[in-house]
This record gives structure tokens, C-alpha cells and sequence, in this order.
């Protein structure tokens, strides 16, 4: 009977070990998922590669400010609001305002399909099939969007679209990081750079 008294310590002692150990690897899988960049903090460099195969890299624009979205091709609200982003720099111009959307969580063959509908988008694409990217910003839904100030540093985060309420709102958040910025030049046609 002794052997059998102990059985049941042994198990509780086995259980609460398995116990921690699983509520140890569940808190490492959340650290590694990443919580969002905050307003004020410096995002995660890497964004993918482009339609060419180059790195894309938060670094490679600042002193301009960067919009990144996270976008798929099933999430219309998604679409839209590339279509509307690209518009946004085209007016300010890519000299100082710059977008970045990534495909999130899509397949190879069906990133590429959405790449040539996409063809006349004028737009930074990269690609992160696996959701590596967007786990290290955070991204659980989309699109999510995150504006990067000339510095670097996240200025504002979004998280959905609704084209009343969202477009007005980055409008105004990009025109108050556009102020900061220093005077552009002349831009192509004569036109005067957005304020």
C-alpha cells in the first residue's frame, strides 16, 4: 500500500510541473507574437521584400514619414484603403510620404495573382506569407495601419477602415507629421507641395 499511497503525490507533483511549464511556454509564444509598437516607439525594421526582391526596411525612410498597412486581398476595406493611400502620396508626394502595405498571411501564388491586379498601384508591396511580420507588429486584424514620423518613431496606429471616419482622420495626422517636416521643393508641374 505504500507504493500506491504515493502514486497520487507523484501525479500532483508531475501535474503542477506540466502545469508551469505550459503557462511558461505560453508567455514566450506572446513574447515572441510582440505587443503593437506604441505611439513614441521605434516599430520593427523589417517589412518584407519588394515585387523586385529587395528588403524593405523602416529605416530606409526616414526623414520621410512611412505609412504601413498590413492588407490581404480577401478584406475589401483593405483594398480601399490602398487605393485611397496611394492617392495620399501621389498628392503629398513620395519624397515625403511614403506607404508600404504588406500582404498578410497569404500564399505565394495568390500574392503574386493579387500583384498583377495590383500592377498600377504605385505603392511599396512587400509579402509575409506566414505572418512573421505582423506578429512582431502586433497585427491580429486587419488592415492595421501604422504611421512612422520622419524620426522613426510610431506617431499613430489604426486598427480597421471605415471610409467615413478613417481617411479625414490619417488626412489630419499626416498634415500635422507634414509640418514638421522641412519645406519641399517645387514639385513636378509646379505645383505646390500638400500642407
Amino acid at each position: 500500500m505504500t507504493g500506491l499511497s504515493r502514486a497520487p503525490r507523484c501525479r500532483r507533483r508531475l501535474s503542477a510541473a506540466l502545469a508551469v511549464a505550459l503557462a511558461g511556454a505560453a508567455l514566450l509564444a506572446a513574447a515572441a507574437a510582440g505587443a503593437a509598437p506604441a505611439p513614441g516607439e521605434v516599430p520593427p525594421d523589417a517589412l518584407g521584400d519588394d515585387r523586385d526582391g529587395h528588403a524593405v526596411r523602416v529605416g530606409d525612410f526616414r526623414g520621410r514619414i512611412l505609412v504601413t498597412t498590413f492588407w490581404a486581398s480577401w478584406c475589401g476595406p483593405c483594398l480601399r484603403e490602398l487605393t485611397l493611400l496611394e492617392r495620399l502620396q501621389q498628392v503629398v508626394g513620395r519624397e515625403r510620404l511614403v506607404v508600404v502595405g504588406v500582404n498578410w498571411k497569404e500564399d505565394r501564388a495568390r500574392y503574386q495573382e493579387i500583384l498583377r491586379r495590383l500592377a498600377g498601384l504605385q505603392l511599396t508591396l512587400t509579402h509575409d506569407s506566414r505572418g512573421r511580420i505582423g506578429a512582431r507588429y502586433g497585427v491580429e486584424a486587419i488592415p492595421r495601419l501604422f504611421i512612422v514620423d520622419a524620426d522613426g518613431r510610431v506617431a499613430y496606429a489604426h486598427t480597421g477602415y471605415d471610409p467615413e471616419t478613417s481617411l479625414p482622420r490619417i488626412v489630419d495626422e499626416i498634415n500635422s507629421l507634414l509640418q514638421r517636416l522641412p519645406p519641399a521643393g517645387p514639385v513636378a508641374g509646379g505645383a505646390a507641395p500638400a500642407s
